[in-house]
């Protein structure tokens, strides 16, 4: 196949694998760019049957006691999103489709009963987005038992409750100063760029049409959300059913708990505890250096999945908005965190991006901090020379609540949908939001998408239309893409300065080596 031979091709003439990972990145773009979804391509199966058609001048819905609803030309995301409706009901509406192309490109009209379902088209570049999915799940599978292990071990290694108290205290500061100082960015950048006001009406009624489902749906995720159930909520009922559901909150808080007690108890009783999830540790670790070998493969199959079926029609659309999202995290990324290193750290600022290349690229590829932490761990340690004990507490903690990232752009999205519906924030309700997505990212899990959900409790606390998330809905896994490598090298640069503060930052002798 066309893709395993690019891969091949980079993993022999390229023998670092963050160099293969930026290269398969590119590719994939290239890639899916080449064997994109085509907008104006619908795929109608019914009675059994399978039709694709394209380039219509008008397809008419047609269900048992409603009125026919109509669209036109380039209709293919708002027609997609219509048929979901009927999804949810169970009904199977009648569709007349006037004057299209078939699969042998003759033009004609047709009506089509009992409609059963409606989708793009599937090119060569989004057929391969399982190889990526498995790429995703072998990096989480590992995700869970390396965050109880390393926390528990980190935890106990830290010896006694002051010295757990003093590195924990600093670790959430720092986490919360970030955070507080990533989301006062993105207002920044999205007052003075001012996205909202380039989107015009037509863009807008269209959008919020088509994602209209999407965000229902996403709302009702959120109607019972309450912060002091969230508190209650981090302590597990049972300790294996959160293991099981990959529940990291509560996992980090067992895990942490359970590291504190066995520094309490009597050494003999403790190390056979801290070696087993020591070895636990290592091991995941190791898995890590196997699961990196098709990290390329991986790469290349979601970055051309999510390029054919994105497209770039929607980065036209809303390119400001995507703009701003991006400056804020470039300005947080490469100046915060730089600070952070030259200010509490004796590190080179280009050793340390050069050392979080490869966990940088993961990062952009899977959106996920949680897949990303073995890699980050691996990275901070062996290429940066944060200590162990100290990277086993910082990092999973991080992954867990540190979403820098996330909250500048929920900050730019909140500012963004209130231009576009003409609401204008007071200073009062900018630091409401500053507040509340501070405490938001706290509780965002660590898996691609999520920042969304988060997203709906800030528009409530300043009462912003929650119905606006439609309008960023095509472009958000491209910025999750983004915000995932900031949330991962925020990690990283706390971590740098807590061990360079408690005097457990080695030396590399060659920093960025892998």
């Amino acid at each position: 196949m066309l893709f395993l031979s690019i891969i091949l091709l980079i993993k022999k003439h390229l023998k670092k694998l963050h160099n293969q990972i930026l290269i398969a990145l590119i590719a994939g773009a290239v890639f899916g760019s080449l064997f994109s979804v085509g907008t104006n391509i619908l795929v109608i199966n019914f009675n059994g049957n399978e039709e694709v058609i394209k380039d219509w001048d008008e397809i008419m819905f047609i269900a048992d006691d409603k009125d026919s609803v109509k669209f036109g030309k380039s209709s293919q995301p708002e027609v997609i999103a219509y048929y979901r409706k009927f999804e949810k009901t169970g009904v199977k509406p009648d569709l007349i489709v006037e004057n299209f192309i078939n699969e042998v490109g003759v033009k004609k009209t047709e009506y089509f009963a009992n409609v059963t379902s409606i989708s793009k088209e599937k090119t060569i570049a989004t057929s391969i987005k399982w190889i990526g999915d498995i790429f995703i799940r072998l990096l989480m599978m590992i995700a869970v038992p390396l965050v109880l292990a390393s926390l528990t071990v980190g935890a106990a290694s830290l010896e006694d409750i002051k010295k757990f108290a003093r590195i924990g205290g600093k670790t959430i500061a720092f986490y919360m100063v970030t955070t507080a100082i990533a989301i006062s960015i993105g207002l920044v950048v999205a007052n003075v760029i001012q996205p909202g006001k380039q989107v015009d009406a037509l863009t807008r009624e269209r959008m919020l049409s088509v994602y209209s489902e999407d965000v229902s749906g996403k709302i009702e995720q959120v109607a019972e959300y309450d912060l002091i159930d969230m508190l209650v909520n981090l302590v597990p009922k049972n300790p294996l059913q959160a293991l099981a559901g990959g529940e990291m909150l509560q996992i980090v808080f067992f895990a942490l708990l359970l590291g504190i007690v066995l520094s309490m108890i009597k050494k003999e009783k403790a190390e056979p505890v801290l070696n087993f999830f020591n070895g636990v540790s290592e091991a995941m670790i190791k898995m890590v250096d196997i699961i990196m070998i098709i990290a390329p493969l991986g790469v290349f199959a979601l970055i051309s999945a999510t390029v054919a079926e994105f497209g770039f029609n929607i980065l036209q659309t809303l390119i400001w908005y995507m703009a701003a999202v991006l400056i804020g995290l470039f300005i947080h990324t490469a100046g915060v965190y730089s600070l952070i290193i030259k200010l509490f750290s004796k590190i080179k600022v280009i050793s340390f991006f050069r050392g979080m290349r490869k966990a940088q690229a993961i990062a952009f590829s899977t959106s996920s901090s949680a897949a990303t932490l073995p890699v980050n761990m691996e990275c901070v340690e062996e290429n940066i020379g944060v200590s162990k004990s100290v990277a086993s507490f910082v990092l999973p903690l991080g992954a867990t609540i540190n979403m820098d990232g996330t909250a500048l752009y929920q900050g730019v999205a909140a500012v963004f949908i209130a231009q576009v519906f003409n609401i204008d924030l007071s200073f009062t309700e900018q630091l409401t939001i500053v507040l509340t997505a501070t405490l938001a990212s706290i509780g965002t899990a660590p898996v691609p998408g999520v920042g969304i959900i988060m997203l709906i409790i800030v528009l409530k606390s300043v009462g912003i239309p929650e119905e606006g998330i439609a309008l960023i809905l095509g472009v958000d896994r491209i910025l999750d893409m983004c915000r995932t490598v900031t949330n991962i090298t925020g990690d990283a640069s706390v971590a740098v300065a807590i061990a360079s503060g408690e005097g457990e930052l080695i030396p590399v002798r060659s920093q960025g080596a892998n």
